[in-house]
């Protein structure tokens, strides 16, 4: 399996920059104590906050240990526990592997567990799957530490979604300043912010068909009070019954909400008789993309390429504001046939203000994920 290289990883010195803008961070917060979280994301108790250091602004989320099981955006023991099990759907076709990850996974949940890393404050959590991180030097960083360890000393620190292409500067300072880089996933990364990059056959053959589709295309200011539940439904059909019930359980209400306040982008295709068929939510930070709602009717034929749209559509969206385009993870070969590259996410932990028994098992837990669940990460392109 191929990696990017240094060179690749260097190209563009603005790959790795985030510019979190304090009026939407205001906004998110706003939103989350405005209105019952579960009536947001049904599957999921938090507690959000606006957080400044060094003159920047970030979301901040508290979860209690008592929370778990929660989602696994907030909860690492879920994220490393129970969507893991859940992984091994894809290992079906050879049950022996299949059993041989499922009882790695359980002799390590009592690690999971003892590193108390559910009881934790979250630094940048948008409360997506991937939420790029702003870059951070050693000085912010130590700022930042000092100011949580002493308001909240007997949580975790947890910064989420940093990866070894967008972020190698901010990794190398977390890793000087203590924190330890705990691999979670592998996600797929379209970094070529060019006006015209290369399009592979796939490419091309998405935007053909989404030229010829007799769908029509829905763009942001189209999106009406009918057409939010309509997205929760879509997102539903793919995420939480194709793919995990463990995902997010994004909302009508939350879609609605996020989009209203100018933090999430829509954009979709409706039918003929003017119902959405394909919705995809984006979130544009910085000269960075991410695309945390995508769903469609996974009644239709394959053969209408519902997926394959809404998936060009937001990378035409990448291409055309010359945005760093982080895919997430899943469907890996349908990324690089796009012209994405793999790397692996990591999770930065600080535990050092903490009891022994959690600062040994969140080291433990590194150490193992080093050796054992990068190699199976990129092995199965998880």
């Amino acid at each position: 399996m191929s990696r990017p290289s240094v060179a690749a990883t260097n190209q563009d010195p603005q790959a790795d920059r985030v510019e979190n803008d304090p009026r939407k961070v205001e906004a998110f917060a706003e939103l989350f104590n405005a209105m019952p979280v579960r009536d947001l994301i049904a599957n999921l108790t938090v507690r959000v906050e606006p957080f400044e250091i060094a003159g920047r602004a970030f979301p901040l989320t508290l979860n209690d240990a008592a929370e778990a099981p929660n989602c696994y955006i907030c909860c690492p023991s879920s994220a490393y526990i129970d969507y893991a099990i859940d992984e091994t759907r894809n290992f079906a076709s050879n049950p022996f592997l299949q059993k041989a990850i499922r009882a790695l996974v359980g002799l390590c949940a009592p690690l999971v567990n003892a590193s108390g890393l559910d009881h934790q404050v979250q630094v940048n959590n948008w409360l997506y799957s991937t939420n790029p991180v702003p870059l951070l030097d050693r000085a912010s960083i130590k700022v930042m530490r000092a100011d949580l360890t002493t308001r909240l000393p007997d949580r975790a620190i947890v910064i989420r979604s940093l990866n070894e292409i967008a972020d190698p500067a901010t990794i190398a300072a977390l890793k000087a300043e203590g924190f330890r880089m705990l691999a979670a996933r592998q996600v797929y990364i379209f970094a070529d912010r060019t006006a015209a990059p290369p399009m592979t056959r796939d490419m091309k053959r998405d935007r053909a068909r989404l030229r010829a589709t007799p769908l029509r295309v829905v763009g942001d200011a189209d999106f009406t009070e009918a057409d939010y539940v309509r997205s929760q439904e879509l997102y539903d059909m793919l995420y939480l019954r194709k793919y995990t019930p463990l995902n997010p359980h994004y909302t009508a209400r939350y879609i609605g909400e996020m989009h209203r306040r100018g933090i999430l982008q829509l954009a979709g295709l409706r039918d003929e008789a003017g119902q959405l068929v394909a919705v995809t939510g984006l979130f544009e930070n910085g000269a960075t993309l991410t695309q945390p709602i995508v769903g469609y009717d996974t009644g239709l034929p394959v053969s209408d390429g519902l997926y394959r749209m809404a998936m060009a559509m937001a990378q035409d969206h990448a291409t055309a504001r010359g945005l760093f385009f982080n895919m997430s993870a899943g469907a890996a070969d349908f990324k690089r046939r796009r012209g994405a590259v793999p790397a692996i996410e990591y999770n930065a932990c600080y535990v050092q203000h903490l009891p022994l028994r959690q600062r040994l098992a969140v080291r433990t837990m590194e150490y193992v994920l080093a050796w054992i669940g990068i190699p199976l990460l990129r092995r199965f392109e998880l």
